[in-house]
């Protein structure tokens, strides 16, 4: 029998931009995943789409999965010849369990690999703005957990060497045991003045730093209800925060924002927001698919050196028309006659990038605009205009008006995506949302559509709008939402600016 090879992959605690490329590489290439809790779950898109997905998360309080049902899944898997990745927050061998799954793995005879992954301990420090150590401050650090093996006979921690001689303390999971372990570093001698800190949800968004002291912890912990996943760190360095402090000073840190952009779409929004502090929920409203009929945008692609312009609306209607260029097999030379025409940078650079050379953009990036730069220039001329089933007339009548004749083809439709992730759902009516972002009408139109059976009172009147322009802000005033913020410039960045902008205005 043909033995598979088991990854055991650290993810990090959280940010999934702190997975190794090795780890995210095994990912890839794993048929089966086995992931836990603590694994950030955005790392699902990017398994195979026929890879099996195990969740086997654990819990503070219980373990829906055991460890040792775990390492038999992955026995089982590994011998069935396939490549496995078992995905885990932090680091497999610092408090992972990863050296156990590791053992099971090597008694069994199966090949495995360790992709060790950035712990707690290092990151959410960090991006608490503590350094773990310091040379101004300690070259010592002690990892320790605080909740051991239940079925020890006794704690394997010396609290009394510890608590005098390590500089930099970082107690993991040590919520529910604290007022033990806090007492016992204090009865080794450690100063009750001692600088500490609690960071719950490191390096997620969702992240939140009390700083106290040693003897004022388990207060902190009762007053700040905090709550699992939290790191305890205990020593000088903790002092060095209202100095290096980063990750929680970002313009829209801790703002929950829906995104409500295609799946193909929404990753440039998502990682915008992200990198700026947001907690971003995804809700794809729309999905872009291919015309119903080709033939009209095949008859246009095969004559296209006689029409004078070409007009592109969007991104989606370049890819598309060159997608079907390729599908063709026509040449890129046919488009050398028409002058090329765009809305929007983000359509020009697309056109720019293919080596296409685009007439000047007007100022406003919107349809009416570009038909009134076109002016004169289109009188009696041949236009072809291929973009969404669904695009709003404005532009073909105004170039219509000029003078022009316009074949207006489908390059692709938009269309409602019917999906509803769990996560968006409770979001929206739960109210947990505090921005709702919209990049077109379609987007508007078809997240009501999918909404009609969420109660919406809580979104409405807790979620603040913010609107790529003005054919989107007018929609969504049809739909009953006041727009809060309208981007300046009808771009993805015009739309991330205004949401900072409101957002430092109204803190």
């Amino acid at each position: 029998m043909k033995k598979g090879l088991v990854y055991i992959i650290g993810a990090g605690p959280g940010d999934p931009g702190l997975i190794t490329v090795k780890g995210l590489d095994a990912l890839r290439r794993a048929g089966v995943v086995l992931y836990d809790r603590l694994a950030n779950e955005s790392f699902l898109k990017e398994c195979r789409p026929d890879a099996e997905l195990i969740f086997v998360g654990k819990m503070p309080d219980r373990h829906p999965v055991p460890q040792e049902e775990i390492n038999r899944l992955l026995v089982e898997k590994g011998l069935e010849g396939k490549i496995v990745a078992r995905l885990k927050g932090g680091d497999p061998y610092i408090f992972g369990r990863g050296g156990e799954e590791a053992e099971a793995l090597a008694e069994a005879g199966v090949p495995f690999e360790i992709v060790p992954g950035v712990t707690a301990a290092i990151a959410a420090t960090a991006y608490a703005g503590i350094p773990a150590t310091h040379r101004d401050c300690t070259s010592t650090v002690a990892f320790i957990t605080g909740h051991e093996d239940p079925n020890k006979a006794e704690t394997a921690v010396d609290w009394s060497r510890i608590g005098p001689a390590i500089g930099t303390i970082v107690i993991y999971m040590g919520i529910k045991h604290s007022e033990k372990n806090i007492q016992q570093i204090l009865d080794s001698g450690r100063s009750a003045d001692t600088p500490a800190a609690l960071i719950q949800q490191g390096t997620l968004p969702s992240q939140r730093t009390v700083v106290t002291t040693l003897g004022g912890l388990s207060q902190a912990i009762r007053d700040h209800a905090i709550k699992p996943p939290t790191l305890i760190v205990i020593g000088e360095v903790v002092s060095m925060r209202d100095k290096l402090s980063w990750f929680e000073n970002r313009p829209l840190f801790g703002a929950r924002v829906l995104v409500t952009r295609s799946r193909t779409q929404a990753s440039k929004l998502v990682n915008d927001l992200y990198a700026l502090g947001a907690s971003v929920t995804e809700f794809h409203s729309i999905k872009i698919e291919p015309p119903l009929d080709f033939a009209p945008l095949d008859a246009a692609l095969r004559n296209a050196a006689e029409f004078d312009h070409i007009v592109f609306t969007s991104v989606n209607g370049v890819e598309f028309f060159f997608n079907r260029l390729r599908d063709l097999h026509l040449d890129i030379r046919e488009l050398k006659g028409p002058r090329i025409w765009a809305i929007g940078p983000a359509t020009r650079d697309e056109l720019t990038a293919r080596g296409i050379t685009v007439e000047k953009l007007p100022m406003e990036f919107f349809a009416k605009a570009l038909g009134e730069a076109m002016g004169k220039a289109v009188s009696g001329h041949k236009v072809l205009l291929p973009r969404a089933d669904i695009a709003p007339p404005v532009l073909r009548e105004d170039l219509e008006a000029a003078g022009a004749q316009v074949t207006e083809v489908t390059a692709y439709r938009t269309v409602l995506d019917e999906s509803m992730p769990a996560d968006a759902a409770r979001a929206i009516e739960t109210g947990e949302i505090d921005y709702l972002t919209f990049t077109s009408s379609s987007t508007v139109r078809n997240f009501f559509e999918k909404c009609k059976g969420l109660n919406l009172d809580k979104l409405k009147a807790n979620a603040r709008i913010i609107s790529i322009g003005p054919v989107t802000t007018d929609t969504a005033r049809e739909h009953g939402l006041t727009v809060h913020a309208e981007a300046e410039e009808f771009t993805i960045p015009g739309l991330v600016d205004a949401l900072v902008k409101y957002h430092t205005e109204t803190l």
